[in-house]
């Protein structure tokens, strides 16, 4: 009897056929990776919608195209004559595409800077992406132009700090005082905070709110509400523009480091001048890194830089969008392996995007190319999450066989439909390994499967898989 009969006699999906039944829409496949034969299938050449398991793809598509230890620099550039410790001309923040840039490199770029002699800066603090601009992809980016209450959906750009946040320490240090708040890594924030967040005593209830706010290209944070006496921590809100952002905390810091700046923070996507010197640089993260923190903590950012950065090394230009640079993981995908003579249709890395469409055999044939590329598999699966370890308590639960023989990512969204999506690595009781993927979607009858009840069939399912192989 072959492997694809006997899985199915074994289990056949009962609890997604439940879920099917009462309207989710479902794509779902095991394959064995040793003898090549797929143990289960339920529509898996149906495309559905992923989610954040597209950054899956995301990390294969980087692995084949940088080494494991690639980095991206960020240089600060001096564009005029230094004469007598003072800079006549711009400043220049030129990054080269480095996703995991933060206030502590800003802070080393600013000490080497200063380490320079560099005492006063008769121009501006300029940002330089690489490449640019880039317009907003879907809807939440473009609302956050205006207004974010969050960190997800800062628009894309190639150049940011803190993930392209505004990442605000609370410092509850007195009771009946306003918490104190300032830039994480303790400069001063560069733009106006308007209202207060109050501190109350230890034992009573905290409620605090914040929300960036843009009018004219310029950033506010607007505040309210209390936190306990002792708290320090710490608070992340998309920027309107990242770029910007970054060129604002460099001035910053340098301004509290003594260097007189008379420019204002700005962004420009023309080349620096050919008279440019470097300064100071930094060097990102090792990919295998972002590719840990993307895959562990669902990235978005991350995620979607590392895409144009994939497109802009291999196209013949930098990309101008999101939804053009993503055509170079559909085509990656569809050189894995899998059947069909199209590509999916993937418009963004992160999976924000409700267009983006994946069947579960897509997924599980990539997963499979993975596996058997002995050069990259450790960083790619060094990424995933065995569920015991994991960040987020609702994978932290099932059976032993779920907790220690599953290695994963997952994917979530609520509109337009719901999303609950998994896919990773499954461990053979005799050592072996089995690629899965799994993806259930709300539909036109049943527009939102709730998270938790998707992922009970989900868990139940690949237990009964697990307990069978």
């Amino acid at each position: 009897m072959s492997l694809l009969v006997a899985g199915a006699a074994h289990a056949d999906w009962q609890a997604l056929r439940a879920l099917e039944r009462e309207g989710a829409e479902v794509s779902a496949q095991v394959l064995d990776l040793g003898s090549g034969d797929v143990l289960q299938g339920l529509h898996a050449a149906t495309r559905r919608g992923p989610a954040s398991i597209t950054k899956l793809v995301v990390a294969a598509a980087a692995l084949d195209t940088w080494p494991a230890d690639k980095t991206f620099e960020t240089r600060a550039l001096a564009a005029g004559k230094i004469e007598d410790g003072e800079l006549q001309g711009d400043l220049i923040l030129h990054g080269d595409g480095d996703s995991t840039l933060d206030h502590r490199d800003l802070w080393m770029l600013a000490g080497q800077i200063r380490a320079t002699g560099l005492r006063s800066i008769r121009g501006n603090v300029v940002a330089h992406p690489v490449f640019g601009p880039l317009g907003c992809d879907n809807l939440d980016r473009c609302e956050a132009l205006s207004r974010s209450d969050t960190a997800y959906n800062v628009p894309i750009s190639a150049l940011g700090v803190d993930y392209g946040t505004w990442c605000m320490e609370v410092d509850a240090v007195r009771r009946g005082a306003p918490a104190a708040l300032r830039a994480c890594g303790g400069v001063a924030l560069p733009i106006p905070v308007e209202g207060r967040i109050d501190t109350v005593s230890p034992t009573a209830k905290e409620a605090y709110w914040a929300e960036r706010r843009t009018v004219d290209g310029r950033d506010t944070l607007h505040v309210g509400g209390t936190v306990r006496e002792g708290k320090l921590q710490q608070i992340h809100r998309a920027m309107s523009d990242p770029a910007l952002g970054a060129a604002l905390l460099l001035r910053q810091m340098l301004v509290e480091l003594g260097v007189r700046v008379t420019g204002s923070g700005q962004v420009r996507h023309e080349a620096p001048p050919a008279i440019a010197i470097t300064l100071a640089r930094v060097q990102g993260l090792a990919l295998r890194e972002q590719l840990g923190r993307m895959l562990r903590y669902s990235n978005n950012y991350v995620a979607d830089l590392l895409t144009l950065n994939i497109a802009a090394a291999r196209g013949a230009r930098p990309p101008e969008q999101l939804g053009e640079a993503s055509e170079v993981l559909a085509r990656f995908v569809q050189g894995s392996g899998a059947e069909g003579a199209d590509a999916p249709r993937l418009y963004s890395g992160s999976g924000l995007t409700p267009e983006n469409r994946l069947s579960a055999a897509e997924m599980v044939s990539m997963l499979a190319t993975q596996y058997h590329d002995a050069e990259t598999f450790s960083a790619f699966y060094g990424g995933l999450v065995v569920p015991r370890q994991a960040p987020y308590a609702f994978l932290r639960r099932g059976n032993a066989a779920w907790l220690d023989r599953v290695a994963l990512k997952t994917g979530t969204m609520n509109d337009p439909r719901s999303v609950c999506a998994v896919a990773g690595y499954l461990r053979r009781k005799d050592g072996g390994w089995m690629a899965f993927a799994v993806m259930v979607n709300g539909s036109e009858r049943k527009r939102r499967v709730p998270l938790y009840k998707a992922m009970e069939a989900i868990r139940a399912d690949i237990e009964d898989v697990l307990a069978h192989h």
